[in-house]
This record gives structure tokens, sequence and C-alpha cells, in this order.
């Protein structure tokens, strides 16, 4: 039976040159962020949101004059999947329900295309609704990166802690930075997929570090660079196999998925990709930078004495 050869690739030797490159992504994104901002979707805007179909091929820019037309100045108009569905983002108008809306939206598109347009959905979220959940998306995000700074303190040692922070806030700045940049929607199936990033990014990170921990109580030679260099080497083909049947999982979502699903899909493509990323060139070489050592992951016999009472 053939050994399978592990890869002795020197992955942080490359450390400082990835760290450089992410701080420049990170700058990109928050730059972004800060003078473009986010394209909310409806979930945190609040508004009405209509879908219809035509019988042929619609033109945008005429669906647009006809919305115009008909005193709807600030509609955010899209293909929908096929070039004979189209959605409309309307935002809140007065005290007009969402019922009485839908038919004046649906008697100025059939004034200027008459009998080509029939309502598909139409979905209404209060401006009040909106805000609460923009609130409470931030709090999500940060109460989780509270909850992995505690668990990975407990279980690691803070400056694996710090690292795995490091890497799941990169990820998250990752994806909002470049939905940011390329003003693509963002809704609460982003916002999922962006605390599900989190937690793959966590998983992948501590299985690496654990790996980390295992070795350095095993090798008794070598310096800390090189036994974490030995760990991510014996966790890559689990990271490969893991993120490839991820990847090609979202792939397909996106590819078949639908219009719904595309900005979910799509930041967890980003997400699978910067977590692999992140792990180990910000997680590990954060730790790595902080002068993490054997004598910080090997107890003394007398400390595991202490550690083992009751």
């Amino acid at each position: 039976m053939l050994a399978i050869k592990l890869p002795n690739l020197d992955f942080l030797s490359q450390r400082r040159k990835a760290l450089i490159l992410s701080g420049v992504i990170m700058l990109v994104s928050l730059l972004s962020l800060a003078i473009l901002g986010v394209n909310r979707g409806l979930d945190f805007t609040g508004g009405t949101l209509i879908e219809v179909g035509y019988k042929t091929p619609a033109d945008l820019a005429d669906v647009r004059a006809a919305l115009s037309d008909g005193d709807f100045g600030s509609v955010m108009v899209q293909q929908f999947g096929t070039p004979r569905d189209v959605l409309l983002r309307i935002p809140p108008v007065g005290d007009v329900n969402d019922a009485e809306l839908s038919q004046r939206v649906l008697r100025a598109l059939n004034a200027a295309a008459p009998d080509q347009v029939e309502l598909r959905r139409v979905e209404f979220v209060g401006p009040q609704v909106g805000k609460e959940l923009a609130e409470q998306s931030g709090l999500a995000v940060l109460f989780s990166v509270m909850g992995i700074l505690a668990y990975v303190s407990l279980r690691f040692e803070w400056r694996f802690s710090v690292g795995a922070v490091a890497a799941t806030v990169h990820d998250s700045i990752l994806i909002m930075g470049i939905f940011s940049l390329f003003q693509i929607d963002f809704d609460l199936n982003v916002l999922a997929a962006v605390l599900t990033v989190i937690g793959y990014s966590l998983n992948d990170t501590i299985v690496v570090f654990d790996r980390v921990r295992e070795s350095f109580r095993k090798m008794r030679k070598g310096t800390a660079l090189e036994i974490m260099n030995k760990s991510v080497n014996e966790t890559m083909s689990r990271t490969v196999i893991t993120a490839g049947t991820v990847l090609l999982v979202v792939v397909a979502l996106y590819a078949f998925g639908g219009e719904n699903l595309r900005g979910f899909s799509l930041a967890l493509i980003i997400g699978v990709i910067s977590g692999t990323y992140s792990t180990i060139y910000i997680a590990s070489a954060v730790a790595v930078m902080l002068g993490v050592s054997r004598h910080d992951l090997i107890q003394t016999p007398k400390q595991a004495e202490v550690d083992a009472r009751p």
C-alpha cells in the first residue's frame, strides 16, 4: 500500500507579502464602504418590491421612461432571470398601501406597452422594520465576533484568539467591500451568508490551530514558524477537499438558483475562498507575529497538576 506523501510548502514565508496584500484590500474595501456604502435591499430600507412579466423581451430604458411618466421617479429597475422578467424596487411612498401602489405601477407600464405586462409578485417592507433589521444585523455580527474571541481564548491561547478574530473580520469586510464596490444588493440573504462565512472561517481556523497545538507537543525540535508550517501542510488536504466541495455547491447555486439566491451564493463563494486564505495568511500569520511559542501551548507538569484539581 502506497504511503501518501504530505506536501511541504513554506506557506508562512510569504506572510508579510500576504499581510500587505490583505491590508491594501481592506483599505479599498473600507474606503468603498465609507464613500459608496452598501446598496441596501428593501429588507433594510423599507419599500415595495414588484416583479412583472412581459410577453416579449423588455427594454429597461422604456420601462424607466414609462414609470417616470407615471410619476415614479426613483424606482430601481433590473432584469430578473429572463429578458421578459423585470424587478422594480420602489422606496416608501407616503401612506399608499402596497396593493394600490402595485396597481398604479401596472397601469403606468400598460400605458406604455398595452396588454404586454402582468403582475407576478408584490412584497412590502415598512421603513421602521427595515431600520430595526439593520440595527439587529449589526449586533448579530458584533456578538459573533465577541463570541469567537471568547471561545478561542478559552480553548487555545490569546494570540490565536486575536488571529482568529482578525481572519473573520478580514473575510466579513472583504465580502461587504466587494458588494459595496460593485453596488450589489445587500439584503438579509447576504447577511446570512456573511454570518455563515464567519462560522466556516472559524471552523477552518480551529482545525489548523488544533493541529498546531498537537504538533507543538509532539515535535521537540523546530521553531514556532516551522511547526506551524508543518501543521498547515498536514491539514491542507482536508482544507482543499472541504473548500472544493462547498465551492461546487455554491457555484451551482449561483448558476442555477435564480435571482433571489444570487447575492447569497456570491457572498458564500467569496467567503469560502477568503476563509481558506485567511486561515493561513491572517490567523496563523498574526499568531506568529505576536510571538506564539512552545511555552504558550505546553503546560509544565506543575501547571497541569494545578489545572487537573477539582
